[in-house]
């Protein structure tokens, strides 16, 4: 039997194509008014309260928060929810302290490599750069995927094209208008994002009833919001750490922390951005938890929308597509320009070509083809959670060995650099495989029975307990 969607494909595609082409034409418009190296980078440090604070925001706000926490949430249960919730808002926190440190150290810098680069030699560098760009190109294929799943579902669009259509649109306005344009649209994205989100609150709250409570899936699921459920302090810890260092290592945050117009901008904004992001995803997550309940065959990651679209309103549809596209488009253009700031800036520092070599040109011919990649990713319709996953398990090879070094000026270039290879080894030899059923050291190099069946039901937690705090016992051990 064939599936019933919410809406036609036609009416979607004519949606995603207007609302893509009004946020491309409003970036558009705005950023000719600020060209210039220095508003394409850093916004011309002299970003204000409300449109640093609704940026960071919508930039930590991807698509993922519509698939990621709800799918979390069915096997990690409450844990989850506060993993996913405080790993994606405390690095507001943690860029107080570390973003007044390093605008102070580096006053006239842009990027957070290139702040490492002088702190480390070159070897390091280009390996943390490498890194820094690997992740957000991940980051990048994960989001354009979300959107493209979330309205093949809703209409049955194909992939391709709402991932072509998303990608161009964005594309146009932020090779264009750079730093400036993105957080111009992301103040608009992000007021569209709340009140949609009120809406979805509003709406389900009065569909579900009773059903929407802490004590209907204690009645349903005691297991979720169980003291004792070991899953849930796992899930939680995994999802804490692994959030957080990628957004510590995200460069969308670091070119926003340069260009607030004063530190105390700054450490305003960041304190507003971890009060709305916070309930924000624990909302996301509980309606995953609730959805499990009330059906427990429902896909993980479809939890939002099985409440949401209950009786399948063509309105509300049309609104969850808009909400999706506003999401998704806040965080492309986000690291689109990041990936940019760090060709342009760090990419000089790697690649001597030539004195006059135009390195935004050449940061636009980069971007236009990790875009492609992104494209053809996009239309496979990989696990969204799981390429999220992958590319957090690279940032927690990275983040105790970098930000100790912001502290600790006797770390040792070579050690440093070891101790996040063997990080990321270890990380990816206990990394799950898509289904989580067994990793390359547990089920392939080495049968599961060799090991205790915690080891086994905790692939994905041990994977980056090991990816991050190995690299900093080896440190340690060093100094001994």
């Amino acid at each position: 039997m064939d599936k019933v969607y919410f809406i036609s494909s036609s009416s979607s595609l004519i949606l995603i194509f207007a609302i893509s082409a009004i946020f491309a034409l409003i970036g558009f418009i705005y950023s000719k008014k600020h060209r210039g190296a220095n508003n394409y980078l850093t916004a011309n440090r002299n970003i204000g309260l409300f449109s640093l604070s609704t940026s960071l925001t919508a930039s930590a706000l991807g698509a993922w928060i519509l698939f990621g926490p709800t799918s979390a949430a069915t096997w990690g249960g409450i844990g989850a929810i506060i993993g996913y919730s405080l790993g994606t808002a405390f690095p507001m926190f943690f860029l107080i302290f570390l973003g007044k440190k390093i605008r102070k150290e580096f006053p006239r810098g842009s990027t957070l490599v290139e702040f490492l680069r002088i702190r480390f030699k070159k070897s390091l560098f280009k390996l943390i750069l490498l890194m820094t760009v690997f992740y957000m190109f991940i980051f990048l294929c994960a989001e354009v995927t979300a959107v493209a799943v979330l309205i093949n579902y809703i209409s049955g669009t194909e992939l391709w094209k709402t991932a072509l259509i998303v990608l161009i649109s964005t594309l146009a306005y932020t090779l264009y208008g750079g730093l400036r344009a993105s957080i111009f649209t992301d103040n608009i994205q992000m007021i569209v994002i709340l009140l949609l989100l009120c809406i979805s609150f509003i709406y389900i709250n009065s569909l579900a009833g009773s059903e929407f409570s802490f004590s209907y899936v204690r009645e349903k699921n005691p297991q979720l919001l169980s003291s004792s459920y070991i899953p849930s302090y796992t899930a939680g810890l995994t999802f804490f750490i692994a959030v957080a260092a990628t957004n510590l290592f995200h460069q969308g945050n670091w070119q926003r922390v340069y260009a607030a117009k004063n530190f105390e901008t700054l450490k305003k904004s960041l304190i507003i951005s971890f009060f709305i992001i916070t309930p924000i995803v624990f909302y996301m997550g509980f309606t995953g938890m609730v959805a499990f309940s009330i059906n427990p065959s429902i896909r993980p990651d479809l939890g939002f929308f099985s409440l949401l679209l209950k009786n399948q309103n063509e309105l509300l549809s049309l609104l969850v597509i808009i909400f999706g596209l506003a999401l998704t488009i806040s965080t492309v253009d986000t690291l689109i320009n990041a990936i940019s700031s760090l060709i342009v800036i760090d990419g000089k520092a790697v690649f001597s070509i030539k004195k006059k070599t135009n390195y935004l040109k050449i940061s636009n011919y980069v971007i236009i083809f990790l875009c492609m990649i992104s494209f053809i990713v996009a239309s496979k319709g990989y696990d969204i959670l799981y390429l999220f996953l992958l590319a957090d398990l690279f940032c927690c090879a990275f983040v105790l060995t970098v930000f100790y070094s912001f502290f600790n000026k006797g770390i040792d270039e070579k050690t440093a650099y070891v101790s996040i290879i063997i990080g990321l080894i270890g990380g990816f030899l206990m990394f799950p495989s898509p289904d989580f059923s067994k990793s390359l050291l547990v089920g392939i190099i080495f049968p599961k029975e060799f090991f205790a069946s915690f080891v086994s039901q905790s692939l994905l937690f041990l994977s980056f307990i090991i990816a991050t705090f190995l690299p900093f016992l080896i440190l340690k051990a060093r100094k001994l």
